[in-house]
């Protein structure tokens, strides 16, 4: 068994990989680190493209594109490894960052998986939009970041440079402890694409392990690489995926308020988006919903499976406020600025 395996899920993205594959070679791959690259039924000749430049770099094929979270589920199990990165194909990274995310998990046992510092590829000083210094949610389901609250990116000027428990980690680069991501059952496939990575984070922490941010290790993150920020697929699995999340991990007594409160404020974004972005993008919001609702069957099984979701109460992860409140009636735009209990 090899102690950490670099896995990259690849979908038609022989451009990004062809600019940062071979950065991620030369500054990973070693007798202790292997480079992996999954593929999802790409009909791009990405395939073709890495046996014929990187010959080092082992080869998964798979049949179909399983998106995400079907595609690391499938690939996992085929690289034995006591640590696995998921690393994104539009990543920069730098020399040693897998051996100072990896060397932190041996530091600390009981850490199920953790992040880099994420900056963005296009503003190298600034955070990047997935992940930034490390994520939260707040008592909706709403996610955030150090770094990032809903479009407002701060500049990295070394304000988040402690290292901390965070409640998830970011899916474009994270470090899952492989016993953890086995116990966990891994991610939930049918979120697809979108949200996937939280859904695991806390059903690992449900599990008794902690999730945290390494801010000496550095990656840069183009972002939007399969769908863009603006997309209206993005949008629907956004929206879908977070209910489904609180669906399965919140407690029985919170969820149904919980739900009602979203779909009242999801309806709002919707006229917003209606405004800004055009009909397609608002429509996804209430496909999402509906959607949902004729998911009832599957979530009685996903809470059967997760029966003491008790981290709904951990203050040091999940905000208990209302994060709309915070950043559009007070005005707090940055993470420093939230205070919770």
């Amino acid at each position: 068994m090899i102690k950490t395996a670099v896995v990259i899920l690849n979908w038609n993205g022989k451009e990004f990989l062809s600019r940062f594959l071979p950065d991620v070679v030369e500054n990973t791959l070693s007798t202790e680190i292997s480079v992996t690259v999954a593929d999802n039924a790409s009909d791009d000749d990405s395939v073709e493209w890495i046996r014929d430049n990187f010959p080092d770099v082992k080869i998964i094929q798979l049949d179909r594109n399983y998106g995400y979270a079907g595609g690391y589920n499938r690939a996992l199990p085929e690289t034995e490894a006591e640590f696995y990165i998921l690393l994104n194909s539009d990543v920069k990274v730098e020399p040693g960052w897998a051996e100072k995310l990896t060397t932190f998990m041996e530091l600390h046992p009981n850490v199920g998986a953790c992040q880099p510092k994420i900056r963005s590829y296009a503003e190298p000083a600034a955070f990047e939009y997935a992940g930034a210094a490390g994520g939260y949610i707040d008592i909706l389901g709403y996610p955030f970041c150090r770094g990032r609250i809903f479009n407002t990116i701060e500049v990295d000027s070394g304000q988040y440079d402690d290292s901390r428990e965070i409640f998830w980690a970011s899916g474009s680069c994270m470090a899952v402890r492989a016993s953890a991501f086995g116990q966990c059952d891994g991610f939930d496939e049918s979120f697809f694409l979108h949200m996937e990575e939280i859904d695991l984070c806390w059903r690992m922490q449900n599990a008794g392990f902690t999730v945290c941010y390494v801010p000496h290790a550095t990656v840069w993150h183009v972002g939007g690489g399969t769908l863009g920020y603006g997309s209206p697929s993005k949008i629907y699995y956004n929206f879908r995926n977070s209910l489904i999340m609180l669906a399965k991990n919140l407690p029985a007594q919170h969820l149904r308020r919980t739900i009602l409160a979203r779909q009242l404020l999801d309806g709002v974004a919707a006229v917003m988006l209606l405004f800004r972005e055009g009909r397609a993008a608002a429509a996804a919001i209430p496909r999402a919903h509906r959607h949902f609702r004729r998911l009832k069957t599957a979530i009685k099984t996903y809470r059967a499976m997760n029966p003491h979701p008790d981290m709904y109460h951990n203050s040091h992860t999940m905000m208990n406020k209302y994060l709309l409140f915070e950043y559009y009636i007070r005005g707090r735009k940055k993470f420093r600025e939230l205070k919770w209990n």
